[in-house]
């Protein structure tokens, strides 16, 4: 049996006649950029959040880059971030000029040795950006620590983590700014891209609508140097009726991932859940010495798979230039060489879920 990695055309089928419903209407409402359903997506993802504000942009990293002009990061200022992750975050910083400082990661978390921050902030540290990876957030409240003895921000990266909870409450909700994303494969995933930053901060709420709008708040009156960062109407109205079936979608890739890792501990690594904290499973990371011989297993059985991420960002050649290398963070360099994702989208079937737990079994036999 071939299963996908993911199948949004499944998806859609499933929320079909309310997909539609909304498109058409916005469709023929003749308003597309900005307006009431933005405005109404917005107040909803707030909600339930349970933030004060929520700012819809143009995509996942664009909310970061937003947050990063924000709150002000210039050129020469230095932003903390986890070397195993994907590129945006370190991509943001580098292109306003500033200097990513990268610390290893837990291995059982995926996330943030918050351990490790301390000695990288300098006196040029202007924020650290934690990322909460595969769907499980990092230890938020100890980096509030470090940051309150400073005076520096905290921008989260929760483009992976959208209906998660830490101690409580929704991720992002600790630091002073958290980056989501609506890319198509999310757990909440638009038609194309979108993003939105989450605050409780009237001033950076203010201050995020106008760039992303070119610097203006009044039509032809810009106040500061701006971008056209703007969701769609349309895709608003889509991730308003994706957002009534997260907590039931999110359930979904829980008990999936409860009975993988049941069927699977006995041959490798499984995802880890830390206290007080809620997984919502974006991707099912097991680790596995042997992964490529297993990703090959799997290519002959039809079952789709992926490498989240193959190369800790510190030995990108695009960030040659910051003098890393190969050794400088052993634990993500250790896990590029394990992690092996498998698929937990929500639609899957019994027997979609039984061929992974047959091709991973299969295997170790």
């Amino acid at each position: 049996m071939k299963v996908p990695l993911v199948n949004l055309a499944r998806q859609y089928q499933n929320i079909k006649s309310e997909i539609d419903e909304a498109t058409s209407r916005v469709l023929e409402s003749g308003r597309f950029i900005l307006g009431k359903e933005v405005e109404d997506f917005e107040n909803s993802l707030a909600d339930y959040m349970g933030m004060k504000h929520a700012i819809s942009v143009g995509s996942g990293t664009d909310a970061l880059l937003l947050s990063l002009r924000a709150i002000g990061l210039e050129p020469d200022d230095e932003v903390i971030l986890p070397t195993f992750t994907f590129v945006s975050p370190a991509e943001v910083v580098a292109l306003l000029g500033a200097k990513p400082v990268f610390v290893d990661v837990e291995r059982d978390s995926f996330n943030i040795d918050v351990s490790k921050i301390e000695s990288a902030v300098t006196a040029r540290t202007k924020a650290i950006m934690p990322v909460h990876l595969y769907g499980q957030s990092a230890d938020v409240d100890e980096i509030k620590e470090i940051v309150g003895k400073r005076g520096l921000h905290i921008v989260e990266d929760s483009a992976q983590c959208v209906g998660a909870t830490y101690k409580g409450s929704k991720v992002p909700s600790r630091g002073h700014l958290g980056a989501v994303s609506f890319f198509p494969t999310k757990n909440l995933g638009c038609f194309g891209d979108g993003g939105a930053v989450l605050t409780n901060s009237d001033a950076f709420a203010k201050e995020l609508r106008a760039i992303r709008s070119h610097g203006s708040m009044r039509k032809y009156e810009h106040t500061k140097l701006g971008t056209n960062s703007r969701l769609d109407a349309i895709q608003a109205a889509i991730l308003a009726v994706k957002l009534k079936y997260l907590d039931e979608w999110n359930n979904r890739r829980r008990e999936t991932a409860k009975r993988y890792s049941a069927e699977f501990s006995s041959f490798v690594e499984v995802p880890v859940i830390l206290e007080e904290r809620d997984h919502i499973f974006h991707q099912y990371t097991i680790k596995c010495e042997e992964r490529d011989k297993l990703i090959e297993h799997f290519k002959k059985k039809g079952i789709a798979c992926a490498v989240h991420y193959p190369r800790p960002l510190h030995l990108q050649p695009a960030y040659s230039y910051l003098g890393y290398k190969e050794g400088d963070f052993p634990v993500s360099e250790a896990l590029s060489k394990e992690v092996l994702s498998l698929p937990v989208y929500p639609e899957l079937t019994e027997a979609e879920i039984d061929a992974v737990v047959d091709g991973v079994k299969s295997y170790f036999k």
